[in-house]
């Protein structure tokens, strides 16, 4: 009886009551995480964090509170101070104006003349670390006082859930980056409808779910009707839109998805920089052989079409490093043998800290001291810190500050 029932149903039908069954479990799961009444939010930090974070002295941080100077942090019990991230933004601006010299190591954000970076993160090799490298980079800015839009173009959305979005039900209809590129214009709606806020200070969100796979579909259609032309140009629409928000961010994080499609190409015309992440072991690097060889051929027929393509930078990033495993080690030598400085020269390895954190949906900015081991956190974050600080300069020099 049960193999003649398996035998009626179709594989449409199964697929689609697993996929209902899933949908409900997750559901089920995220509730008991995140209470219906309950938002994601960010944890407070000590005065040790805050200091680091500003570049001070902890003595002077607690005498800027002492004198009722910047802001007045909220304590807890055993009289600890402990700081907002929206407060540690206010502290920045305080300093700033009270340190004119310094204005810029207390408040990097962009200044008149400086462009707005677009930094899509790419590879179309899964398990590459590229959802995992654009969320800690985006949490790292926003934690160094910029003003950050990350977009989800991903239409799997795990940049999504990392905020906290589950994409089939916090995110509806027309409400990714597609409502705002898409070609029929009585249904297209301006970005900023489309950005949320999140619960770190200065970093917005766009997100995504499975939509963005309409603008994959609609775009050959659009471009035989001649329907994509001038700032319309399919390669160009993401660019378009996003001259809308220029004013509003320093730096636009874009989590390309994991294929060589018409929205991937719309993200490497619209970046300033490109940020290819890769696994060092021999057959991921193949794989990304093929995504630069496939790259070049498409990103060429673009400039045929009249794009002009000039990223500020392109690097690599090394991810889920082992140093102690030699095959990894000597494709690591082997790719900085090859590409020289285009290759960052920290490495984010893999460890436990970063996966136990990814379950949560956490970056490790937002793990708890006293969850993880502190050695194990300690050497996780001064992995990730090394390589987010090397992309922070490459912005900073494109400023012209480093």
């Amino acid at each position: 009886m049960l193999l003649t029932a398996e035998h009626e149903e179709s594989s449409a039908e199964k697929i689609s009551r697993h996929s209902a069954l899933l949908s409900r479990q997750l559901q089920s799961l995220r509730e008991k995480m995140y209470p219906p009444e309950a938002k994601k939010k960010l944890k407070n930090f000590s005065s040790r964090d805050v200091a680091n974070l500003l570049g001070i002295a902890e003595s002077s941080l607690r005498q800027l509170s002492l004198n009722g100077e910047g802001v007045i942090p909220a304590r807890l019990e055993n009289g600890r101070r402990i700081y907002t991230l929206e407060q540690i933004n206010d502290l920045r601006k305080y300093l700033a104006d009270k340190r004119p010299a310094d204005a810029l190591r207390f408040d990097p954000r962009r200044r008149e003349g400086d462009k707005m970076q677009v930094i899509a993160v790419a590879n179309f090799k899964g398990g590459s670390a590229k959802t995992t490298t654009t969320v800690h980079l985006s949490h790292y800015l926003a934690l160094q006082g910029l003003r950050v839009l990350a977009i989800d173009l991903d239409p799997q959305a795990s940049l999504s859930a990392m905020f906290g979005y589950q994409p089939e039900f916090d995110v509806d209809d027309n409400q990714t980056l597609y409502a705002a590129i898409r070609y029929d214009d009585d249904e297209r709606v301006s970005l900023r409808e489309v950005i949320r806020e999140t619960y770190f200070d200065g970093l917005h969100l766009v997100p995504g779910n499975l939509e963005l796979m309409e603008y994959e579909h609609e775009t050959p259609q659009a471009i035989a009707q001649g329907m994509s032309r001038g700032d319309g140009m399919f390669f160009r629409r993401m660019a378009t839109v996003l001259k809308e928000v220029e004013d509003d961010y320093d730096v636009v994080l874009i989590d390309a998805p994991p294929q060589l499609g018409y929205l991937t190409l719309g993200a490497l015309y619209a970046a300033t920089g490109l940020v290819v992440t890769v696994h060092p072991a021999m057959l991921d690097v193949s794989s990304m052989n093929q995504f630069l060889s496939m790259t070049s051929e498409l990103l060429a027929v673009i400039e045929e079409a009249g794009g002009s393509l000039s990223h500020d930078f392109v690097r690599y990033l090394l991810t889920r490093y082992t140093p102690h495993d030699v095959p990894q080690v000597n494709v690591a030598a082997l790719l900085r043998g090859l590409f020289g400085e285009d290759v960052l020269a920290a490495a984010v390895v893999e460890t436990t800290a970063i996966a136990n954190a990814g379950l949560e949906k956490k970056s490790l900015y937002e793990v708890e001291r006293g969850t993880v081991t502190r050695d194990t956190l300690n050497r996780a974050l001064e992995s990730v810190d090394a390589a987010n600080a090397e992309i922070f300069s490459l912005i900073q020099q494109v400023w012209g500050r480093v």
